[in-house]
């Protein structure tokens, strides 16, 4: 391994007050789960994270960790912080397979989950764990939401969920693919069916325009589409980006991996807004930034910007009155996504904000009775373990809910 996770363990002060932990969006039990790794106890500290977390496998790779447990780490104040995700990904890795999940017994009552993200998969594993029966509907063809179709291999590998569905089929999760909730069958068909609670993690699938002439010809695309199948598309030997977030980085190097050339990110600002981690590592596999350009249009031949021009300050001061011409093969769009509006179109009493989120109250309640929603169709495009620590919240809400029903 390039980190020794033994050696990292050890760096690990126990810090009577962890600041790791304060970092951690879900609280990750980071000094307890190193102490038993290190006492010889890998089943506990395992047990330990899948508990407080059921996506730690995950998270463990795809967190933004340099802001958050290792970022807060006190020997990053002078050094190098402890290296903790990669503890965390080998306990996680090497427990999960052998992991007995306890469950309730079966209290027959029914949970239909609307999307395997996630969220999706978090709610579905808990509710299970208290006795639920659950099924998941996803639209796709495998579980994974986001992180099978918007997050590269070389980031996550996906045979890390072919073992989550493994595991959740063993628990008696049942998964039903290729089946969208708002097309054939709607909520209320769930409903008569005799599920008590419904729960939607539909996640952002709907890519945001930049609302300019050309969006709509051939070398244009949309960075999640893209990434959902990147070796369907043919981009040629150059290509532009427009936008600098992590899934812009996440197009850039998968299109130099696919055999792409000449890759370049446009930003309109003068930073990144990825990560200083996947910023650095886009550069490093090649990819080269460009900062302060406004897009115009986009053309056949590629992108036209304008200048931004900035005050010494940095501030936005106005744009250039030349047009520059990028010549490019493909142009991947990369600002952004929304949420999609079937189930709102489909579903009475289901209210969506104006960007079409789902309304919900701090308990993952919807404005419709019995319905929940938790992950990136509520908060927006947010991180993996933002979703997970969220879903932790809605799923005991569930519970007492399904519950009450009984009173």
């Amino acid at each position: 391994m390039a980190v020794h996770v033994i050696n990292e363990a050890n760096r690990c002060l126990n810090c009577k007050k962890p600041m790791c932990m304060e970092g951690c969006p879900i609280h990750t039990p980071i000094p307890m789960m190193i102490k038993a790794f290190k006492e010889g106890s890998l089943n506990t500290a395992g047990q330990m994270l899948f508990d407080n977390n059921p996506m730690s496998m995950i998270c463990s790779l795809v967190c933004n960790h340099e802001n958050q447990c290792e970022g807060h780490c006190v020997l990053g104040r002078k050094g190098e912080p402890v290296h903790i995700s990669s503890i965390e990904n080998y306990i996680s890795d090497t427990y999960f397979d052998k992991m007995d999940i306890p469950c309730e017994p079966k209290n027959g009552k029914k949970v239909a989950v609307i999307g395997a993200g996630p969220a999706g998969i978090t709610i579905a594993i808990l509710l299970t764990k208290k006795g639920y029966s659950v099924t998941i509907f996803d639209s796709r063809d495998r579980i994974g939401g986001v992180l099978r179709y918007g997050i590269p291999e070389f980031r996550l590998p996906k045979t890390i969920l072919d073992r989550y569905k493994k595991k959740m089929r063993e628990i008696g999760i049942r998964i039903r693919p290729n089946t969208t909730i708002g097309g054939a069958l709607e909520i209320k068909d769930l409903f008569r069916d005799g599920y008590q609670s419904i729960f939607i993690g539909t996640g952002v699938w709907r890519p945001k325009t930049l609302g300019v002439k050309g969006e709509s010809l051939g070398n244009v695309h949309f960075a999640i589409d893209y990434l959902a199948n990147p070796d369907s598309y043919e981009l040629g030997e150059t290509l532009a980006i427009i936008g600098m977030g992590n899934s812009a980085m996440d197009v850039a190097r998968t299109a130099l991996r696919k055999g792409v050339r000449q890759v370049t990110l446009y930003a309109r600002g003068l930073t990144s807004n990825a990560s200083d981690h996947e910023t650095t590592y886009a550069k490093l596999d090649g990819a080269e930034l460009e900062f302060g350009k406004q897009i115009v249009e986009i053309n056949d031949d590629g992108p036209v910007f304008h200048n931004v021009l900035f005050d010494e300050e940095g501030n936005h001061i106005g744009e250039s009155e030349e047009l520059i011409q990028v010549h490019a093969d493909s142009t991947i769009i990369s600002i952004s996504q929304g949420p999609k509006s079937k189930l709102v179109n489909t579903t009475e009493g289901l209210k969506a904000s104006d960007s079409g989120l789902l309304m919900t109250n701090s308990y993952g309640e919807t404005t419709h009775p019995g319905i929940f929603a938790a992950g990136d169709v509520v908060l927006g495009a947010k991180t993996v373990v933002e979703a997970t620590a969220y879903s932790k919240i809605v799923a005991d809400a569930m519970d007492q809910y399904m519950k009450g029903l009984d009173q």
